[in-house]
């Protein structure tokens, strides 16, 4: 028969192990932080620190990349927390004082629940209110520096690349380029030469372009197919414009990461919509081709004396048709803004799965708890960044469902602590 201790107070249970965990929870959010803010300063180094930027705009360019460092931080310290916080009251045999007293392990994993809860709706707001405007914000400031440090995207004597774009600078002083080489291509698929004795910068900062304004330019085309003959023209002045989102993934116009998720849902119904109806004109065109080509093919066969005529249209005709219907309308733009929609709130909930998961696996240790409870939720958090960047890969690459790409670590974590509560119940 179990023995009855002396009854504790309300609350008293649900307050001293809450307080474990949000002592486990804040020691783990600084590892974390620390962690992620580092790898953000090296990231911004080599664009940024090296180029000698202002102290107190890089600064400013950190404080603008800290929701993301927190929004990532904050699932990960929950499930070190609370494995180091159920570790520790295991290892120091409290969980078993706590049973033997009558109290219901539930009353001891309410605690978990409640703080897990509510970091998993500070975790949303973070993704869906503050880190969409700071990196709206990091953005801004970004491109305004660069109009007053050009160094920061062109270097002296120096070549950079921006996709299908590349420039080779001579000598930059202040927003002005000495001698400037462009090579690209033409709207129409020509490979091209652009020099300019001078360029001067000129990056709005509401705009993902780089904008250079080419002095003494001349121009140099390669026709298709023919190696042996150029075109050339010379002028004055040039706007020559760079999509800066292709060449630095600092520096983006509004996309699905700048957006929150109300915003997310209204872009996915709109560009839904004009998928669509572009999917069911190309499905039409390619109807048309085929009926063309079946009548032509008809044609031949009833009247024989037309069928060389006819059969010198076959071949355009299977090609229209070929063309036409593997000319669908590509989803991937689509599925990466619903794969954003879905990270905004399966994030958040990995917060609430990994508390799910961690008290039980926690609870088992016998010695030194918080450190194996620190050991063992950094290989789980080491497995459950492998499966989002995975997942992220197969939804936005490969096609795979965005919701499954993006759910799917947190359903294996969700698996994992429901095996886990089961193995601890029949072990009891």
């Amino acid at each position: 028969m179990r023995h009855r201790g002396p009854r504790l107070a309300p609350g008293i249970i649900e307050t001293y192990v809450g307080r474990e965990y949000l002592l486990s929870f804040l020691v783990s959010f600084a590892f974390f932080f620390i962690v992620f803010f580092v790898n953000q300063l090296l990231l911004m180094a080599e664009d940024i620190l090296s180029k000698r930027a202002p102290l107190r705009d890089v600064l400013l360019l950190l404080l603008f990349a800290t929701p993301s460092v927190i929004a990532m931080s904050v699932p990960f310290a929950s499930l070190v927390g609370a494995l180091m916080a159920a570790g520790r009251l295991a290892a120091d045999s409290e969980l078993l004082v706590f049973q033997a007293s009558g109290v219901r392990t539930t009353r001891i994993f309410l605690p978990f629940v409640v703080l897990g809860a509510v970091l998993s709706v500070a975790s949303f707001a973070v993704n869906d209110i503050f880190l969409p405007l700071g990196t709206l914000e990091f953005g801004k400031l970004y491109r305004k520096m660069l109009v007053s440090a050009p160094a920061l995207e062109l270097q002296p004597w120096s070549s950079r690349h921006y996709k299908d774009i590349t420039v080779v600078t001579g000598d930059v002083k202040g927003s002005t380029v000495s001698d400037i080489l462009i090579f690209d291509r033409t709207q129409q698929g020509q490979e091209r030469v652009i020099s300019a004795k001078r360029a001067v910068l000129d990056s709005r900062p509401d705009s993902s372009e780089l904008v250079l304004t080419l002095s003494g330019v001349w121009t140099q085309t390669l026709k298709n197919g023919e190696t042996d003959r150029f075109e050339y023209s010379s002028c004055d002045t040039m706007e020559y414009r760079i999509a800066l989102a292709e060449g630095n993934s600092l520096v983006s116009g509004i996309g699905p990461r700048e957006m929150s998720s109300v915003d997310l849902g209204r872009s996915i119904a709109t560009q839904t919509l004009d998928w669509d109806v572009h999917d069911r004109a190309m499905l039409r065109d390619a109807e048309s081709a085929r009926a063309a080509l079946a009548e032509s093919y008809t044609r031949g066969l009833a009247t024989a004396p037309a069928w060389e005529g006819a059969a010198a249209q076959l071949p355009p005709l299977m090609s229209t048709w070929s063309m036409k219907s593997a000319a669908r309308p590509e989803r991937r733009n689509l599925d990466i803004y619903i794969l954003e929609f879905w990270k905004k709130f399966s994030i958040p909930a990995g917060t609430a799965c990994f508390v799910i998961l961690s008290f039980p696996v926690g609870a088992r240790a016998r010695r030194s708890g918080r450190s194996v409870g620190f050991g063992l939720g950094l290989l789980i958090a080491v497995v459950y960044w492998a499966l989002l960047i995975g997942g992220q890969t197969l939804g936005s690459r490969l096609g795979f469902s965005p919701f499954w790409s993006m759910w799917l670590p947190d359903g294996v974590i969700l698996a994992a602590g429901v095996l886990a509560w089961a193995f601890a119940r029949r072990h009891r």
